[in-house]
């Protein structure tokens, strides 16, 4: 967890609490899940703007639907499904290019490494070739660091399916990058 380390008792107390209008129980998931909900947004839409749009529009949603959570210890998941779901659709209606600022320091600074800048610059570029929902996948398998047993019912596939799949989106990424 992110922002507030909690077990899964505490999380499930505060998730119960929330669901009957708790609203300090509800800031305090909205503390500990919010990062990973932008991280994850951000991955699926490749907009920091959309991202913190998506990931707003998620905890409204949020709030509304999280008395039918049937597992309150699996509100991460549940969440960064939902700020990706809300990312997807906002990025459908923008369509925008995002313009990626590469900043090279002098060559005596101490910035940061030029090479890196271009090796995020590539990723973000080979990841905005994939389709949403395999830019969703990334984003719930390494920003949310979800697994696959995690991510499974959120994307109505098998562990091993969403081993699979990942797979294949994984190796389409490297293509990508190997082709620049």
């Amino acid at each position: 967890m992110t922002g507030l380390a909690m077990d899964a008792a505490s999380i499930a107390a505060t998730v119960e609490r929330a669901s009957a209008g708790d609203e300090a129980a509800f800031a305090r998931i909205v503390g500990a899940y919010h990062a990973d909900m932008v991280r994850v947004a951000f991955v699926t839409c490749g907009d920091e703007g959309l991202a913190q749009d998506a990931a707003q529009a998620a905890w409204w949603i949020a709030w509304r639907k999280l008395p039918s959570l049937r597992d309150p210890t699996r509100v991460k998941p549940w969440l960064v499904a939902v700020a990706a779901n809300e990312a997807r659709k906002l990025g459908g209606r923008q369509r925008r290019h995002t313009i990626v600022e590469l900043r090279v320091a002098a060559p005596d600074s101490a910035g940061p490494d030029p090479a890196r800048e271009i090796d995020h610059v590539d990723l973000a570029n080979a990841l905005g070739h994939l389709k949403p929902d395999d830019r969703a996948l990334v984003a719930l398998r390494y920003a949310a660091d979800l697994d696959s047993s995690e991510i499974a019912p959120l994307v109505r596939l098998s562990p091993s399916g969403v081993r699979t799949r990942l797979s294949r989106v994984l190796d389409r990424l490297r293509k990508d990058l190997d082709d620049d």
